[in-house]
């Protein structure tokens, strides 16, 4: 049963190496295929925005409502801007962001592409020779990758804001005090350290989605599994990836 698990994991590993260089390969049509990504690029990112937003302004502002629980009796309140904003810019507003986008965006490429596969359309293009991971991988990965960090950072901006206003009007700190202990703790490679993170997270989230979707079979309650599937994996691999890149980024 181990063995048997063992050499399944790996023929997956093999099988997902193998897709991954395929979309690396179809990366030289980028430009030719540009339609298919900048369409992606919306669906991904255009269409987050508002669930992205709602994420990000309560993550600040629980984020606010915590430190100022732990800090309360031992230092003043001054110090939430800076407390706030190292947690939000490099652990929240990333690994939560992605989180939520590796349900939206992971499982409906698993759901789409399974669809798809118990359908017989993606043999239908294998048999009009055009390749499924330069059609169908390589647009939904690409703009994934590109969109991540952009909405990271829009969810890291709405968070501080919403951290800002718990702070100002809920606890009394004065906005001159709040923006002083932001300034104090911001550093350009918080933010750089958050992108590359991102990155990786969006390149994770949209190759698992895309493998997994390749993978279904079974008819409709294959396509719900995977869909399950993509997401349980996207979120693991989202958490494994943090500790990893938190260890080479910023770590001792």
């Amino acid at each position: 049963m181990i063995g048997r698990k063992f050499l399944q994991f790996f023929s997956e590993l093999g099988e997902y190496s193998r897709m991954m260089l395929d979309v690396i390969l179809s990366l030289k049509r980028v430009i030719r295929d540009r339609k298919l990504i900048i369409e992606q690029m919306e669906h991904v990112g255009v269409n987050s925005l508002v669930l992205v937003s709602i994420i990000g302004l309560f993550t600040g502002a629980v984020s606010c409502w915590q430190a100022a629980y732990q800090i309360k009796g031992l230092i003043s309140f001054s110090y939430l801007g800076s407390a706030t904003t190292k947690a939000i810019i490099i652990e929240l507003g990333p690994v939560l962001s992605a989180i939520v986008l590796a349900g939206r965006v992971g499982a409906s490429m698993a759901a789409e592409l399974g669809t798809m596969k118990v359908t017989e359309q993606i043999d239908a293009l294998e048999a009009m020779a055009i390749s499924p991971e330069r059609y169908l991988a390589m647009p939904r990965i690409t703009a994934t990758t590109l969109m991540l960090p952009v909405l990271v950072i829009y969810s890291s901006t709405i968070a501080i804001l919403g951290s800002f206003t718990v702070a100002t009007v809920f606890l009394g700190v004065p906005s001159d005090t709040f923006l002083s202990g932001f300034k104090t703790a911001f550093e350009a490679k918080d933010v750089y350290a958050a992108t590359i993170k991102a990155l990786f997270f969006g390149l994770s989230i949209s190759s698992i989605g895309c493998y997994i979707g390749f993978q279904t079979s079974g008819g409709a309650e294959g396509v719900g599994l995977s869909t399950i599937k993509a997401f349980v994996i996207a979120a693991a691999s989202i958490l494994i990836l943090d500790y990893v890149l938190w260890n080479f980024l910023i770590g001792m």
